[in-house]
């Protein structure tokens, strides 16, 4: 019998819920009576309810993020409509700022703010001994880490065959980055090296091969980053694959050494740049060397064989676009293999709420948050720079218009890429649903036409990015049937002004 189910709904299939896991992994002598069962936001709320409700469970328990927190909110108000007496918790960091919490907050029973491997034991305890606990709303202890049951053994063997594993050597950040939820934190604080690393080496001998670290700062403390990475350097797997995210400006002698090791394929570096403007650094409380960045950047495209996705922040306190074409020029010229351009979002409890008043922070109500107008950027530009980030996912980070991509940005990447964007939505009215075949024949045009760039350096790029992509037939033939129906086209019009 399942007295407590711990659930949530993530975003993709392939992604697995590491709180979750604490939680379960922490619940001492009430694990036997609890289950995990996971969704995603695409299922129905009307089925994710049938299927929790066949556990019969006292106590559900959800965990709430900035993806799901409408349909989470779905299913629980469908949830106490058709069982009322269900003790519904939730936990995460959509609902962790009370009084800043979603709309069906009041639905809920109780919240446990925070980190909740040891509160929401609590209250389970509590509640399945009928004893009514003393406030609805719980604030989370952070206990210390040596105190924690690790997780990675409650990932089953369907996770490990089929999805990313989380893992965490530390958690916290020193940093102050007002737009992150985790400048909240007081510092960073590592796990066991050597008891982490047992875990590890426990997954891997079980068949785990995608890692996906979510420390906030991997490399801030250099020799449990070597160790790290030696570890996994002994145990490489064909296809291995680790993810981090690391600090751009800290990247010593001794680390670059254990980097430039690893093969094709398997480091992955998130690195957020989010702004080379030192003003608006200032600002939000972010300290970053921008000289120390963009010579780590530098060096790890030239002696690392690491996939590169360097972020950018547009809509930042005092940002406008002639700032951001700034920092994605210059971003531009480090070669990361994906420049990911987001857009700024409302987090709950976020420091940079503090801004919304001077700079005119219009942020959507709705989820993901985003900001709608600043005192320096207005609707129509941020829309504009939406439709960028669309295009430049289809183009600059697919990987499939290496040859073409740099034909674009010319001496002016960022200039030459918006008036590509404004085009390609004036043509078809829409950034999304696209085909890759359909794309190669407008970028043929609009490169013409629109940036006036030299046909013959157009059509050999395309050719080499046609064959890039594996498609079939050539390239000739493709844009030869575009050309004939624009000559059709014309005709047509010509007879009809003619009459």
């Amino acid at each position: 019998m399942t007295d407590i189910l711990l659930t949530t709904l993530n975003s993709k299939y392939i992604h697995c819920a590491f709180g979750l896991r604490y939680l379960f992994a922490n619940l001492g002598d009430l694990q036997a009576r609890a289950q995990i069962h996971e969704f995603t936001i695409h299922e129905r709320p009307l089925d994710i309810v049938e299927k929790i409700l066949e556990h019969k469970a006292i106590i559900i328990g959800f965990s709430v993020y900035i993806w799901n927190v409408v349909e989470v909110g779905q299913c629980i108000k469908l949830l106490k409509q058709i069982q009322p007496e269900l003790k519904i918790v939730i936990g995460g960091p959509e609902v962790s700022h009370y009084p800043d919490v979603p709309d069906w907050f009041d639905v809920v029973d109780y919240c446990v703010t925070g980190a909740g491997e040891l509160q929401f034991k609590t209250l389970c305890t509590q509640l399945l001994n009928n004893q009514k606990p003393l406030e609805r709303v719980i604030a989370g202890i952070d206990l210390p880490l040596e105190q924690l049951n690790m997780p990675y053994e409650h990932y089953d063997d369907v996770d490990i065959k089929n999805r990313i594993l989380y893992v965490e050597a530390s958690r916290g950040c020193p940093f102050k980055c007002e737009f992150c939820l985790s400048s909240l934190d007081k510092t960073s604080k590592s796990f066991s090296i050597d008891l982490f690393l047992v875990e590890m080496d426990k997954l891997i001998q079980r068949g785990a091969n995608h890692f996906k670290f979510i420390d906030r700062t991997f490399n801030l403390k250099v020799k449990t980053t070597v160790a790290i990475l030696e570890f996994f350097l002994e145990r490489l797997t064909d296809d291995m694959s680790i993810h981090f995210e690391v600090v751009p400006d800290r990247l010593p002698e001794k680390l670059r050494e254990v980097l430039a090791r690893f093969p094709e394929h398997v480091l992955q570096f998130e690195i957020g740049v989010q702004t080379f403007d030192p003003e608006i650094q200032d600002l939000i409380s972010r300290k970053q060397d921008n000289e120390k960045t963009y010579e780590n950047l530098v060096w790890l495209r030239q002696n690392t064989k690491a996939h590169i996705h360097a972020d950018l922040i547009f809509g930042l306190p005092s940002d406008n676009l002639d700032n951001f074409a700034k920092s994605f020029d210059k971003l531009v010229t480090l070669n990361p293999q994906e420049i990911q351009l987001g857009i700024l979002k409302r987090l709950r409890g976020a420091p940079i709420n503090r801004h919304t008043e001077e700079y005119e922070m219009v942020y959507n109500e709705n989820q993901p948050y985003n900001i709608l107008s600043t005192r320096d950027i207005d609707y129509v530009t941020l829309q504009r720079v939406n439709r960028f980030a669309r295009f430049w996912d289809m183009i600059g980070n697919s990987g499939r218009f290496p040859h073409t991509k740099q034909v674009i940005f010319g001496n002016a990447p960022f200039a030459n890429f918006m008036k590509l964007s404004d085009n390609l939505y004036k043509t078809e009215g829409s950034s999304w649903k696209i085909s890759l075949r359909r794309l190669f024949k407008m970028l043929h045009q609009q490169l013409i036409d629109v940036l006036y760039i030299d046909e013959d350096m157009v059509i050999e790029a395309l050719e080499k990015d046609f064959i890039h992509c594996n498609e079939k037939g050539r390239l000739a033939n493709l844009l030869s049937v575009q050309n004939k129906s624009a000559k059709t086209g014309n005709r047509n019009k010509r007879q009809k002004q003619h009459g």
